[in-house]
């Protein structure tokens, strides 16, 4: 049957139709939505891990069980999932297993553009990179294969184009691979000295072979056209040079790691002038060129951002398609949603003049003005750690240092580092923004929503209990529209030695709509224009000649604005334009 499908929705898919039965991955976009749709399908048991770390080991330990497994997660992901995933490259499998990563050049949602390719190669493990999403759905499939095949874990690269474009996919029925029985063996599983010796001389051989046979897979092939010009490209850059440049030969890779030496070099020796198109770094092409074969590439490209048809064109002296001028729209800075409850927070922590320790989440956006409060964003859960450092370099202001951080970055990562500040001793105050759903990502439950995957009730970890089990000397709770509660709080907390904890509490407005009230309204007898609403950044608050007006379409009636007005001009009632 054939669908119009998502590169994330293929993917799910593809590890239905190919007989999965386990994935466990952490949100992030680009690659959300591969693990919700898969738990959609109720022969897949799906769930969110604490991190992708754990997640990946959850993949592990399942594939070891005898299941096929999967783990998905964006780039950064896979940099804290890199811990097991060097280590079960050197140990193989038992069922297959297959980690799918979703880089992001351009940096649409991401705080960098690294590029995943680089960590197949220093992991020595094998990568596919779809080109669309019907190739999303048959590579998946073909990833299981491989993976039991060569008994080893098996990358899948997307990037956000390809996750998250639309495009036609053939489909089938669910294929139930037989369980494999556990057998207990140290030598392949336990990676002492002694036995990772034995195993990283087999990879190397597993990834010799594989290399040799790549060159007669389907995924791989050569378009041949023009003989002048040949592009080696992969993945969504295929799309682009196909249509910006429809004479030239193309070599299209569907594995990008290890390289199908023997085909490139035939493809090579097709053509007189060899071009390697890739987006960000150039993989492909330092090791093509490592091998003796004249080819340019990233002369042209560049390293940063996304490529597209108009500018690969625009390389090869093809006329480009006007692009847009930026004077035709207008600019339209991120913000957070009306009703959001970290408004509050930010506009205390702003009041306060505090040195803030950020962190990643919608709350990175404090750093924007009006709040301008955030100093420093830098991974998930560093805002701890940082704000220890901090302190300890600057030890006269090490209370004017606060770290904020989400409830869901908290337990992903902020937990050992709340662990080593109590441990160390540190001077430093905590503030948990916990709005009861991992905001950022699209609502997804964690462990201290009480919520699974599938919205059913489970185990509701407590942020406060942990906290306090941890050591901290204060831990105390407050509303996030709590204003005179939170700078109280601020103010007692950076005055206290040790470390101390504050956690603002309230749901997240697109997660918790029952919230929205009637618009607020604006009497303009009694405003001054004092323009002290405005400085809660809410986008339904406009400013006026003389006033300023509640746009009655976007506010969702949180009453912040009525909180911070100093002359009872905001109330509820009718819209008055």
């Amino acid at each position: 049957m054939r669908k119009l499908l998502l590169g994330n929705e293929a993917i799910a898919r593809g590890a239905w139709e190919a007989g999965a039965k386990v994935v466990s991955s952490y949100p992030g976009t680009p690659s959300t939505e591969i693990t919700e749709y898969a738990a959609e399908y109720p022969e897949i048991y799906a769930e969110w891990a604490a991190n992708e770390k754990v997640a990946m080991e959850v993949a592990v330990g399942a594939m070891l069980g005898g299941v096929r497994s999967m783990s998905c997660m964006k780039h950064v992901g896979l940099n804290v999932a890199a811990d097991p995933l060097y280590t079960v490259a050197y140990t193989g499998v038992n069922a297959g297993l297959v980690i799918v990563v979703a880089d992001d050049p351009g940096m649409h949602s991401s705080q960098n553009e690294q590029d995943s390719r680089f960590h197949a190669r220093a992991a020595q493990v094998p990568m596919l990179e779809p080109a669309d999403s019907g190739e999303c759905l048959r590579m998946t499939k073909l990833a299981f294969e491989l993976s039991e095949q060569y008994d080893m874990p098996i990358l899948i690269r997307t990037t956000t184009r390809i996750a998250h474009a639309r495009s036609m996919v053939n489909t089938s029925d669910r294929v139930e691979v037989p369980d494999r029985p556990y057998q207990k063996d140290i030598m392949k599983n336990v990676m002492m000295p002694g036995m990772a010796r034995f195993r990283h001389v087999s990879l190397e051989a597993r990834m010799k072979k594989l290399a040799l046979d790549a060159r007669d897979w389907e995924i791989n092939r050569i378009e041949k056209r023009s003989a002048k010009v040949g592009v080696v490209c992969s993945g969504v850059v295929y799309q682009y040079v196909r249509e910006a440049l429809p004479d030239v030969s193309i070599l299209k890779l569907g594995i990008v790691n290890p390289l199908p030496r023997d085909l490139i070099e035939d493809f090579a020796g097709q053509v007189e002038k060899l071009y390697i198109i890739e987006e960000l770094e150039p993989v492909l092409e330092e090791q093509i060129a490592s091998w003796g074969i004249a080819c340019e590439g990233k002369n042209l490209t560049g390293h940063q951002g996304e490529l597209s048809p108009r500018k690969i064109a625009a390389l090869f002296g093809q006329k480009p398609a006007e692009p847009l001028s930026a004077g035709e729209l207008p600019a339209r800075p991120p913000v957070f949603c009306a009703g959001c409850p970290h408004r509050g927070p930010f506009s205390i922590l702003k009041k306060l003049n505090l040195t803030v320790m950020g962190d990643i989440g919608c709350y990175t956006m404090g750093a924007l003005e009006p709040f301008d409060s955030l100093d420093t964003s830098l991974c998930m859960g560093a805002s701890v750690g940082m704000a220890q450092g901090m302190a300890r370099a600057d030890k006269d202001n090490a209370r004017r240092t606060v770290a904020v951080i989400g409830d869901s970055t908290f337990l992903h990562t902020g937990v050992p580092s709340l662990l080593s500040a109590v441990y160390n001793n540190a001077d430093m105050t905590l503030l948990i923004l916990d709005n009861l759903t991992t905001g950022m990502t699209g609502q997804q439950a964690n462990p201290a929503t009480g919520e699974d995957i599938h919205g059913k009730p489970a185990p509701k970890i407590d942020l406060e209990g942990i906290c306090k089990a941890m050591g901290a000397k204060s831990v105390r709770t407050v509303a996030a529209d709590d204003l005179n509660g939170l700078e109280a709080a601020r103010r007692e907390e950076t005055a206290r030695e040790g470390v101390s904890v504050i956690i603002a509490r309230q749901a997240c407005i697109l997660h918790d709509r029952k919230r929205n009230r009637p618009p607020l309204h604006v009497d303009e007898a009694k405003c001054k224009n004092c323009k002290q609403c405005m400085k809660i950044g809410c986008p339904a608050i406009e400013r006026r000649e003389k006033n300023v007006w509640i746009s009655p379409a976007r506010c969702v009636g949180c009453g912040l604005c009525a909180k911070v007005c100093r002359f009872s001009a905001i109330g509820k009632g009718g819209d008055k334009a």
